[in-house]
């Protein structure tokens, strides 16, 4: 029984530390570690693959979550539209008010006003919807929010990054260190039944 306990506690720490190393390799090295004798490198996953996750995660924030489209789309709303009218047939209105002779009757300047009115009402929706089309259109071509976070990605300390995700999923890699030690213990007791039984 003491041999097969031996085993168990063995495979544990075995499990553990390997678990571990698991989760240091992720991120480590940073730089790539050459074993001369086998002529063999080693490099982080994370900073291995580093331009292939940039370029990925760039791709799926444009294409999934969010495009310039949207942004534009949640910058020039309808109630904007509409604020740009108001102000623009206000300003024309005092400007009407301002620059018409005093001796135009004010029934004349009323209908100046209605008629400019209903041209602003008529044709600036138009213009600011053209306007926002062309600009969308534009926008699409020069700015590309994938490249800007993939360039954001591979800009980044790969040191920062493992600190922020080990901060972040702290409690899951605890989580994976133990179950790698009791894995490791019931593989060793299975071990240590068969070595016995043998």
């Amino acid at each position: 029984m003491g041999k097969v306990l031996f085993l168990g506690i063995i495979g544990a720490i075995i499990g553990w530390i390997t678990n571990i190393l698991a989760i240091k390799l992720i991120f480590r090295p940073i730089k790539p570690v050459k074993i001369p004798i086998i002529n063999v490198e080693i490099l982080g996953l994370i900073p291995k693959r580093r331009n292939e996750i940039a370029f990925s995660v760039g791709e799926v924030v444009e294409k999934e979550l969010i495009s310039v489209e949207e942004i534009i789309d949640k910058m020039i709303r309808e109630e904007d539209k509409d604020n740009i009218i108001r102000f623009i047939k206000d300003r024309i209105d005092n400007i009407v008010e301002e620059k018409l002779p005093p001796f135009i009757p004010t029934t004349f300047k009323g209908m100046i006003k209605d008629y400019i009115d209903k041209v602003v009402e008529e044709e600036i929706a138009n213009v600011i919807t053209n306007l926002s089309e062309n600009l969308i259109h534009k926008a699409t071509s020069r700015i590309k929010i994938g490249k800007m976070v993939e360039d954001k990605i591979n800009e980044f300390d790969l040191e920062k990054l493992e600190e922020i995700i080990i901060n972040i999923a702290k409690r899951e890699l605890k989580h994976i260190e133990i179950l790698g030690l009791i894995l490791g213990f019931v593989i060793g007791i299975i071990q240590g039944i068969i070595v016995i039984n043998m």
